[in-house]
């Protein structure tokens, strides 16, 4: 699919976004800090579909990094930019957003809500495919948020959404309680595993027939599986 350039001081985090990007087919560029986040743009940028910077990284930020690379583009094609940060300040978004970011996201972050959000991005940018997939009578339209059953729409709540979008992602693995509440509610969320279950059984009942995609593995998680 695409290219992507993560550019984040913590390797927790870069492995984290890494992962779940991997997991919807990207190819992923890492870099550790400003500089390197610079040379790799400077070198390897047509090549690239987006970029992931963090803000706060030692000696170039993001926000250096991305005005290097917004002055170097020179009315070349647009490198679509979304800006990590844990720095939640209006000023901070704003910086960013006028500085040319096409997308802010605030840690502490679901990974499941970034990877969409990366979706969302590259098609909007003509960078991706279309985004109606289909699931024998369950359609899912990332780009308009929308899910139905048999042509008729499911008003779903955004846990609910993007908890069906985590197990579509990741159809036929046997997914931990553990893994789903990490990818769902955030890798900071400490709440009780019984949330899954929770949400689990509501989009079950909302899905209908297509509930039943949602498999129980006992004493585990669950498995989707079409």
């Amino acid at each position: 699919m695409s290219t992507i350039l993560i550019a984040d001081d913590e390797a927790r985090i870069r492995r984290l976004v890494s992962d779940f990007l991997k997991r919807d087919g990207h190819t992923i560029v890492e870099a550790a800090d400003g500089k390197e986040a610079l040379d790799i743009l400077e070198n390897r940028r047509p090549g690239l579909d987006m970029a992931i910077l963090d803000v706060m990284m030692p000696g170039m930020d993001g926000f250096e990094v991305l005005r290097e690379l917004r002055e170097q583009e020179h009315g070349e094609t647009h490198l679509p930019v979304m800006l990590l940060t844990a720095r939640a300040e209006d000023a901070d978004q704003v910086r960013g957003l006028e500085g040319g970011a096409d997308d802010y996201v605030t840690k502490p972050f679901s990974p499941i809500v970034l990877a969409a959000r990366v979706r969302t991005l590259l098609k909007r940018e003509g960078r991706a495919g279309a985004p109606l997939e289909q699931l024998g009578k369950l359609s899912v339209n990332e780009l308009r948020r929308e899910v139905m059953v048999e042509n008729k729409p499911i008003d779903l709540t955004p846990k609910e959404y993007e908890l069906l979008i985590y197990f579509k992602n990741n159809r036929a693995i046997a997914l931990s309680r553990e893994s789903i509440l990490n990818a769902v509610w955030g890798y900071d969320y400490f709440g009780d595993l019984r949330t899954v279950d929770t949400h689990v059984k509501k989009l079950r009942a909302k899905l209908g027939e297509c509930g039943t995609m949602i498999e129980t593995v006992r004493g585990y998680g669950y498995r989707f599986e079409v």
